[in-house]
């Protein structure tokens, strides 16, 4: 009987290590692409991303806008990505401006009185992979976000710049590193 056990130990044990050396093969021959806990597909030969400055081209926007854009996309992909961001020549690389900031009344009731006003901003953005050409585009992204009318745009103005910031950051985000 302790010659059985013996045997299916030592069974057990060559299995187990054959098993593990195929795993162990399999990891390494097998990957192509790399992933972030955030689901991104990223390169395996990307280490770096840059975030050029958004220019402000749009009228009507306020003077801080480019940058609080700029910063959100930068922090979203040092945070989100395994890349170590730089200033300039990044594996891949974004850029672009602002192109539009406007507000406009919507929802009007019947006293000609606008009961919602939507705050409505466009960033042109130039994504770059210098390892896949076929991912890059230069796209226009907009996003909106309302507000009651009876609020002036300057009471609610920073809270909606940075709920549709972010929008357009995870618009921008999915469409060059989760293909959609």
């Amino acid at each position: 009987m302790n010659i059985i056990i013996k045997k299916i130990k030592q069974l057990n044990y060559q299995v187990g290590i054959i098993f593990l050396a195929s795993f162990m093969i399999s990891l390494i021959l097998g990957c192509k692409m790399s992933y972030s806990f955030s689901g991104a597909s990223i390169p395996p030969e990307a280490k770096t991303v840059s975030v050029q400055y958004f220019q402000n081209n749009a009228s009507l926007a306020p003077p801080t806008l480019s940058q609080t854009f700029t910063e959100a996309l930068r922090n979203k992909l040092s945070t989100q990505t395994r890349l170590g961001l730089i200033n300039k020549g990044g594996d891949l690389s974004f850029g672009g401006s602002v192109t539009n900031y406007s507000t406009s009344p919507i929802a009007i009731q019947n006293t000609d009185q606008a009961a919602l006003n939507r705050l409505t901003i466009t960033v042109n953005v130039k994504y770059t992979c210098s390892f896949e050409e076929k991912k890059n585009f230069e796209q226009s992204f907009t996003r909106f976000f309302d507000y009651s009318s009876t609020q002036s745009l300057t009471e609610v103005e920073e809270q909606l710049i940075q709920s549709i910031n972010e929008q357009l950051v995870q618009d921008i985000f999915n469409k060059a590193l989760n293909d959609w």
